[in-house]
């Protein structure tokens, strides 16, 4: 413990890595409930895989902007703690594996050397906010988004108000109307837009993929720059109170809204205004330091082979909107690159151009600010790294999870078919490493990390059963899914399943029917004049389970026969339900709100004092064997079985003292006044539920 206690500048980060130790170390000693552990870590970025014994970390890269020297130290920690490779998520995230939970803290401890965090990149938290990988250099954009994508990531880290909600909540940055930041399937997305000379964002809600994907909702076509924080606070204190907490299913905020309406979910963010502190918060993006390029001589270079150079540029070269500058793309398969080619990156990146790299949404790397004049070198040494495949973010570049590889979710393979279509499309499709408008993307399960159902060609893994009732991995076919931009997308229809080998089969068709039938139409336009039954007649007799061969019995990448296994899904954590444990997190939040009180955070005092209410209330509802499926319906309920009742006094109903919370300004005053009322409540609850047992 002190190796770490004794390097960390920062006491919060501090007290956050000696807390995840201690709480090991209770959860080793069986002095902690494992699913009450389970929600913890996930919160810290540590989470379960599909082997035994050995966890994912996830690491938190904000707006995918990654400095040279953050990549280094996590490189080295990656080959200290894991086993060298490094796998880009597509929230803009770095993952590493097969870490011994015994050692994360010190893992952690290392990456916050360099200002690296792996706190809440999992859990029911406010995950990695996610930008356009061109922010700043955008030939389009009408400002860089940069700066309000790092003050909304700062604004919301450790803040009380989102570290245990119902569901995981997502937040985007969109640079342009083209929304490559993907506004339309977040709970928030921002789109950058400029009025009268003024900066402002579109807002869209409640957007979500899954297994029911749903399209966002615009919550204001125009907001200025200050009111993003204010309003993002609004929704989650919505969200927090209102939203699904028994059935994982139903608790992402895309149901929330979709089950009372917009204008609804509207009004109740208007009712949390009294509650927020700050109605405006200026982002001062001038003072956001970008990343400036070196200014260096072009060294002399020979390129061995000229047509492979120029296809190169053709597809991987972004034009940047500073002049003499062009930012390079890095076609990265699934994701997956490892520590000793990171280093290079990171040296070649320091020498000469910005010290910095972007991680995309579609699992790859940009290099900005390189010289025009620089492009051959830097081809020459991204040769040498194996970094110079072309087809950045074309038809060829297939985004994959990481599906059975290491998921407890995955049914069946992703990486190993998306390797397989690569290896079609490159040797049968060679026109399609210049086309950017089919996109195909794979998951391996329903939850669409890979977030196939938004793709123009998208795959699902499944299992198929024979008539014999034996099992053999299936991949579940959608088409027709396209981001039309500014916050306008289709989503993708479910068409056919078949036996994942006969996937390549099912690609094969799609494009030769789309090449020969489409007469020059984007692929989104021509599935919608064709239709789903038009696709089904195609692909339909690729169905039939009643030949298979043995052959189709191994999945992609494996040479094992397949065996269906799924295990306990960890993407949005677990609630728990033990009474005991209620209290004591009642005292901790109690403990956190006089703590924000002795530092003036009078808004955040209150919000942990709200928590320990709620807690209380919902140990003594689950005593009672009721339902806790909200907060809302926690405090009404806990008004008619405990206080209408007369079973507990508490001079006012629980809503008038809990409600408090969104009729009085965040002050010192009624911070003090509240803070008091969770502690008397708590005592209240604690002597009640002491009393009704000891009558057992």
């Amino acid at each position: 413990m002190q190796t770490f206690r004794s390097e960390i500048e920062n006491p919060i980060v501090e007290k956050d890595i000696i807390e995840l130790a201690r709480k090991i170390e209770l959860f080793n000693n069986g002095k902690i409930d494992e699913e009450k552990f389970r929600s913890l870590r996930l919160a810290r970025g540590v989470y379960g895989q599909r082997q035994e014994g050995v966890q994912m970390i996830r690491i938190k890269i904000p707006y995918g902007k990654l400095k040279s020297n953050q990549l280094r130290r996590i490189s080295e920690v990656s080959d200290e703690y894991s086993r060298g490779r490094l796998h880009i998520t597509t929230r803009q995230d770095i993952q590493i594996h097969y870490v011994d939970l015994n050692r994360t803290p010190e893992l952690w401890a290392e990456l916050e050397k360099d200002e690296v965090t792996v706190r809440e990149a999992c859990g029911n938290v406010v995950r990695n906010v996610t930008a356009s990988e061109t922010a700043g250099i955008d030939v389009n954009e009408p400002f860089d988004v940069s700066p309000y994508a790092d003050a909304i990531f700062k604004f919301f880290l450790r803040n009380p108000i989102c570290q245990e909600m119902g569901r995981k909540f997502k937040v985007s940055f969109s640079s342009t109307d083209e929304d490559t930041g993907l506004s339309y399937l977040h709970d928030i997305g921002y789109i950058a837009k400029e009025k009268d000379g003024v900066r402002g964002f579109k807002v869209m809600v409640a957007g979500g993929l899954g297994s029911q994907p749903r399209h966002a909702d615009v919550l204001y076509d125009f907001v200025e720059t200050d009111k993003i924080i204010p309003i993002m606070e609004g929704i989650l204190r919505v969200f927090d109170r209102f939203g699904e907490r028994k059935s994982r299913a139903k608790a992402r905020m895309k149901f929330l809204v979709k089950d009372i309406g917009l204008e609804a979910f509207r009004a109740l963010i208007d009712e949390e205004q009294n509650a927020i502190e700050f109605k405006s918060v200026a982002i001062d993006a001038d003072a956001y330091v970008p990343s400036k390029p070196v200014s260096v001589e072009a060294p002399q270079v020979d390129i061995k082979d000229q047509a492979a150079f120029d296809l190169w540029k053709s597809t991987n070269l972004i034009q940047q909107k500073q002049e003499g500058y062009v930012a390079i793309g890095i076609k990265v398969l699934l994701g997956d690159f490892y520590t000793d080619k990171a280093r290079l990156l990171a040296d070649l990146i320091d020498k000469y151009a910005a010290g910095e790299v972007r991680l995309t949404l579609r699992q790859n790397i940009v290099i900005p600010f390189v010289k025009e004049d620089l492009v051959p070198f830097f081809y020459t040494e991204l040769e040498k790294l194996g970094f110079v495949e072309a087809g950045y973010n074309k038809a060829v570049d297939i985004t994959a999870c990481p599906g059975t590889d290491t998921c407890n979710l995955g049914i069946a393979s992703s990486t190993g078919i998306a390797d397989e279509l690569e290896r079609v499309i490159k040797a049968e499709y060679p026109q399609y490493l210049k086309n950017d408008d089919v996109v195909i993307k794979i998951s391996g399960c329903m939850n669409a990390c890979g977030q196939h159902n938004m793709a123009n060609i998208g795959f699902q893994g499944m299992s198929v059963r024979t008539p014999d009732k034996l099992v053999a991995p299936a991949l579940q076919v959608l088409l027709g899914g396209g981001n039309l931009g500014d916050g306008h997308a289709t989503f993708a229809d479910k068409v056919v399943k078949v036996p994942s080998k006969r996937g390549p089969e099912a690609l094969r068709r799609i494009l030769n029917d789309f090449e020969a039938n489409a007469n020059g139409k984007k692929f989104v336009e021509y599935y919608k004049e064709t239709g789903d039954r038009y696709f089904y007649d195609l692909l339909n007799d690729l169905q039939d389970v009643s030949n298979l061969t043995p052959e189709d019995f191994i999945d992609w990448g494996t040479q094992e026969e397949y065996v269906k296994e799924i295990g306990v899904g960890e993407c949005a954590g677990v609630v728990i339900d033990l009474i005991a444990t209620l209290f004591l997190e009642s005292e901790e939040k109690i403990d956190n709100a006089k703590e924000s009180f002795d530092n003036k955070v009078y808004s955040g005092a209150i919000y942990y004092a709200y928590q320990s209410l709620v807690n209380s209330a919902k140990a003594l509802l689950l005593a009672d064997n009721a339902k806790t499926n909200t907060h809302a319906g926690i405090i009404k309920d806990f008004d008619e079985k405990f206080v209408a009742s007369g079973k507990i006094n508490l001079g006012v109903t629980f809503a008038d003292l809990i409600y408090q919370i969104n009729k009085f300004a965040p002050t010192q005053e009624f911070a003090a006044k509240y803070i008091d009322n969770a502690n008397d409540f708590l005592g209240k609850v604690k002597a009640f539920r002491e009393k009704d047992t000891a009558a057992i």
